[in-house]
């Protein structure tokens, strides 16, 4: 029960003080003057005013609350690191016992762990503890118990921004002064031109005690397909290292600092650099012979894709053209041949032939400088063949022939046929997974959902891999790597067919620009290609061939171990395999190609682990992030970690500070104890109110004195 005494005047308020300054006003005269009874007049006038405020008494039924208290638990990655881990479960083990001991005390423990995907950075135990106060009825907050190293990263800058008033304390897991070592990314790429190099810079920081001046530390620097560097540095030195990129899509490059005696964790003593390349614009020579319903087709692919640039000529008036125009009315380009294929040719990455005959526009050295260009200098060349391929001015009927994987037999099968997948056309990533492939006839049945070719010039192939068949099994597309060029040969010029929606349409979008990019060497469409992923600490190793069965996969960890693992088939021409990364770090895989054509070995590299180079930025425990906000609320901060003889005993020990209830100081902290607020808070179950002063009594007690008054001057 809880009793109070309530006022409700029975005049309006200004009416109320008004009488009562009348009243104090008439007896300071009386007793000014001196008049008999001037005391029991005031009494009089005092009961009067008291009748007027109408007291009573307020009864309440009350149920108290429970004082609330958060305690929210750093479990962040710096949290794991020397003997934190057991430090911490002793801090709660002995901070429950004692809030447990303390009577109508109601404890929400949260826990503060940056989510795995790496969607946060850093410690955010304020943010954790935003998500616990939605529930929380700031009225019950009695305190709040952070169990953290210090190295918070969203302190608030004021108080006031907390929403409540309460004590904010702090236990902190280490030890002052602990020493750490870390690597620092000063600058780094974003993105670098395949082929090219760019500049990394870091340099060596260290906290807690500070080395000798000139004291030289090791750094060891990996790259792909290159050996591990070493390099001699200072700290707070910065270094310069070069970044190359061999390769489109993620280059990565790790720096490691070698552990310093006494150092708290190498986990933060390595960076892994990671930077998109990016190839440069890829330069396209198409030559288109007489205008056809598919010219547009090439021309409009290869100028919507903006990794190249085209240059593009269509031979519209061939030399034994006669028709007596004059030559200074023609508006035509004299096309520029010894420029294109004599002085610049080199400049190009892929030449294509459209339906082009040898109609004596190019002399015969130009085409012996487009076969070694393709054999001795790495070019590409496509021959996107008609019935041109199939007469006496065919391509195959020059220099050229030496590059051409197939010659013809003079024959065209004019007959609607759909382009099929052979086996190895199931496998390449050329046609791998085309849309509408639907299998391979011979195997499965499956007829592919495109629609219909109507021409092709039948080939005799000499070498390279059939990848499409056409009209009677005929070869339709030939892929073949020449020296160090690569070639292909497309037997019908009805691919724009597919372009028109004809019988239903195909995608030709997907297999030319597939096939142009191949014949350019772009790296995601190499037959054979080793591929390493990681999500998390898993490790994942694709390998991609044209092999019926592939080799093991060695694998090197960053710690030197190497494993070696087994591919699974996991559909045509694709082998998988999925590991567990014991550390966080790069992963380097290996293995050997088994086909005599291609040899070599291919290699993959990728980082396992989420990176978070804030949170590992600074590991050692500090008071100082925390101090300022936790004295602005009354609350402190306090070591665990025992000091004295038997402090090193144990490295679970720990020590708390005793923990007080209390209900209006304002300072909430001081030597060896904390305090909580004790707010009191309760729920009313029911209100009973009880008239003092009204009715008969006040009546009376009015009448009784004023009585006594007139008696007394009576006298």
């Amino acid at each position: 029960m809880n009793w109070s005494i309530d006022f409700a005047p029975l005049l309006p308020g200004p009416f109320f003080w008004c009488a009562g300054v009348i009243a104090l006003a008439l007896v300071a005269v009386l007793i000014f003057r001196r008049s008999r009874g001037a005391w029991l007049r005031g009494l009089a006038l005092a009961a009067l005013l008291l009748a007027l405020a109408n007291p009573t008494l307020r009864e309440e039924s009350r149920d108290s609350l429970a004082n609330v208290v958060i305690a929210v638990e750093d479990q962040s990655s710096s949290q794991a690191l020397s003997n934190r881990p057991e430090q911490m479960r002793a801090i709660r083990a002995d901070l429950e016992a004692k809030l447990a001991a303390i009577p109508n005390l109601e404890v929400k423990w949260v826990s503060a762990v940056r989510p795995v995907d790496g969607t946060g950075t850093g410690t955010n135990l304020f943010g954790e503890l935003n998500k616990a106060l939605i529930s929380t009825p700031p009225d019950r907050l009695a305190g709040v118990i952070m169990l953290t190293d210090g190295q918070v990263h969203d302190v608030p800058k004021a108080a006031a921004s907390l929403g409540f008033d309460a004590p904010v304390h702090a236990l902190l897991t280490g030890a002052p002064g602990e020493f750490d070592r870390r690597l620092e990314v000063l600058k780094s790429p974003r993105f670098g031109i395949v082929g090219q190099t760019r500049e990394i810079e870091v340099a060596v920081r260290e906290a807690g005690r500070k080395s000798k001046p000139g004291e030289p530390v090791t750094l060891r620097i990996r790259r792909e397909g290159q050996p591990d560097e070493t390099r001699r540095t200072e700290i707070n030195r910065p270094v310069k290292l070069s970044m190359p990129f061999p390769h489109s899509g993620t280059n990565i490059v790790e720096v490691e600092l070698d552990t310093a005696p006494s150092e708290l964790t190498p986990a933060n003593n390595r960076v892994v650099i990671s930077a998109e390349g990016v190839r440069e614009n890829l330069r396209v020579l198409l030559v288109s012979g007489e205008p056809h319903a598919g010219e547009r087709v090439w021309r409009n692919l290869l100028k919507s894709d903006a990794a190249v640039d085209l240059v593009h000529f269509t031979i519209l008036r061939p030399p034994e053209k006669q028709d007596g125009t004059p030559i200074n009315q023609l508006s035509l380009i004299a096309f520029p041949t010894r420029e294109l294929f004599s002085e610049k040719i080199k400049e190009f990455d892929l030449i294509i032939f459209d339906r082009y005959q040898h109609r004596g526009i190019l002399q015969m050295l130009y085409y012996d400088n487009i076969a070694r260009y393709v054999d001795s200098h790495g070019g590409a060349l496509l021959i996107a063949a008609g019935d041109d391929y199939a007469g006496n001015l065919s391509l195959y009927r020059t220099p050229l022939a030496p590059v051409l994987p197939a010659g013809p037999t003079g024959r065209v099968i004019e007959t609607p046929f759909k382009a099929t997948l052979t086996l190895d056309g199931s496998k390449h990533p050329v046609t791998r997974g085309l849309p509408g492939a639907g299998g391979l006839t011979s195997a499965t049945g499956d007829v592919p959902t495109w629609g219909r070719w109507l021409r092709q010039v039948e080939v005799r192939p000499d070498r390279g891999k059939i990848i499409l068949k056409g009209a009677e099994d005929q070869p339709l597309l030939v892929l073949d790597r020449k020296g160090k060029g690569r070639v292909a040969l497309l037997t019908s010029d009805h691919a724009w067919l597919w372009a028109r929606g004809y019988d239903g349409g195909g995608p030709h979008t997907d297999l030319l620009r597939r096939l142009s990019h191949w014949l350019m060497k772009e790296p995601d469409l190499e037959e054979e290609r080793l591929i390493a992923s990681t999500k998390g600490m898993k490790v994942t190793i694709e390998r991609r061939s044209m092999e019926d069965r592939v080799g093991p996969v060695t694998i090197s960890g960053p710690g030197g171990e190497t494993t070696e693992i087994a591919l699974e088939n996991a559909g045509a021409g694709i082998w998988r395999a999925t590991i567990d990364a014991k550390l966080p770090g790069l992963y380097k895989a290996q293995t050997r190609i088994a086909s005599s054509n291609s040899g070599g070995q291919l290699t993959a590299v990728a980082h396992a682990g989420v990176e978070d180079a804030r949170e590992m930025s600074e590991v050692t425990a500090t008071d100082e992030k925390l101090k300022p906000l936790l004295e602005a609320t009354g609350g402190g901060t306090f070591w665990t970690r025992p000091t004295g003889l038997l402090a090193g005993a144990n490295v679970s020990a720990v020590e708390l500070p005793r923990i007080s209830m209390l209900s209006s100081a304002k300072v909430l902290a001081g030597s060896g104890w904390m305090g909580l607020k004790d707010r009191e808070a309760y729920v009313t179950r029911g209100v009973k109110l009880t008239p003092m002063f009204t009715g008969l009594v006040a009546l009376a007690a009015l009448l009784a004195l004023m009585a006594l008054a007139w008696w007394r001057e009576g006298k």
